[in-house]
């Protein structure tokens, strides 16, 4: 579960306006998705990712040091309670083709383009 915080909601409304506006690369919230142990390292790994980045599988799994684990971060991507924020759509497949995303595919081409687009632009 989540404990809904009025306060907590709008501030992550804020920032993803900004991220949608191109002036925000990283999110600077308190949220805390509830996951299994491994789902937390994928998902904590997944937010080292660099904006306008992408990384494989393969290789969150060797982050976090389970390199045989591709199909179960696969797994744990998405289950990701919260993508964007926890920016699952930077991993692609490890022959760099896009690959599942909760939204569509559609919708992980806009966002990673969007980022490449913006990523010259923003002020910090």
């Amino acid at each position: 579960g989540w404990v809904h915080s009025a306060p907590k909601l709008a501030e992550a409304r804020r920032q993803l306006e900004e991220y949608f506006s191109g002036t925000r690369l990283v999110f600077d919230l308190s949220l805390k998705p509830v996951g299994t142990a491994f789902q937390q390292s994928v998902w904590g790994a997944l937010t080292t990712i660099p904006y306008a980045a992408t990384t494989s599988y393969g290789q969150i799994s060797q982050q976090i040091l389970r390199p045989k684990a591709s199909r179960a971060v696969g797994a744990a991507n998405g289950r990701n309670p919260i993508p964007i924020i926890i920016p699952c759509h930077r991993v692609i497949g490890s022959n760099g083709t896009l690959t599942g995303f909760g939204g569509g595919l559609a919708a992980k081409q806009w966002l990673l383009e969007h980022e490449v687009k913006c990523q010259g632009f923003v002020l910090s």
